[in-house]
């Protein structure tokens, strides 16, 4: 329940408006009760961006399903209409950041690497056999590139340059670094 509000709170909010008192407030909870329950705001906001993870990994996956042809471009305008319709979402999990040192807990982890694992596969599917072993690595990197792309459209920044096509950028230089 504290998840789902939370959850709720910061697609409506933004990370920089984002207040456990109110998450508290809505579940009906005092703000000490979640800090008992999660020990930090930095450990609910990991929480909430894990949810965010894996409703991201849960539409790419649906996209790759009901690909045809190009499964990069699937991936691409997936990455880029989960940002588009989360957009506060999909920021939180740029923008937040866990303390240093704390590790991630395994579930948690596993959450967030099935997202990248989406990617490494379809680009090691994409690679002649030769430079498959270069899969993960340059799925990170890809992914980096069509991030800088999404931020640059949602930031306004591409429309100043006067780039009218954002995805299709993206997805040239995807393919571009498969060659």
């Amino acid at each position: 329940m504290i998840l789902a509000e939370g959850h709720k709170h910061l697609s409506e909010v933004g990370y920089s408006r984002f207040s456990a008192r109110e998450v508290a407030r809505r579940v009906g909870y005092t703000v000490g009760t979640l800090y008992h329950v999660f020990g930090t705001l930095d450990r609910l906001m990991f929480e909430i961006n894990t949810i965010t993870f894996r409703q991201w990994a849960d539409l790419l996956e649906h996209r790759l399903a009901n690909a045809e042809g190009r499964r990069l471009d699937a991936l691409v305008e997936g990455y880029f209409d989960f940002a588009v319709a989360n957009r506060n979402l999909w920021g939180a999990i740029w923008a937040h950041n866990m303390p240093e040192g704390e590790a991630l807990p395994q579930s948690a982890a596993r959450d967030r690497a099935r997202l990248t694992g989406l990617v490494v596969d379809e680009v090691a599917a994409a690679l002649p056999e030769e430079r498959k072993g270069a899969a993960d690595r340059l799925a990170r990197s890809l992914i980096a590139t069509v991030h800088g792309h999404c931020e640059y459209s949602l930031s306004g920044a591409f429309a100043l340059m006067g780039v009218s096509d954002p995805v299709q950028l993206a997805k040239e230089r995807v393919y571009a670094e498969l060659r």
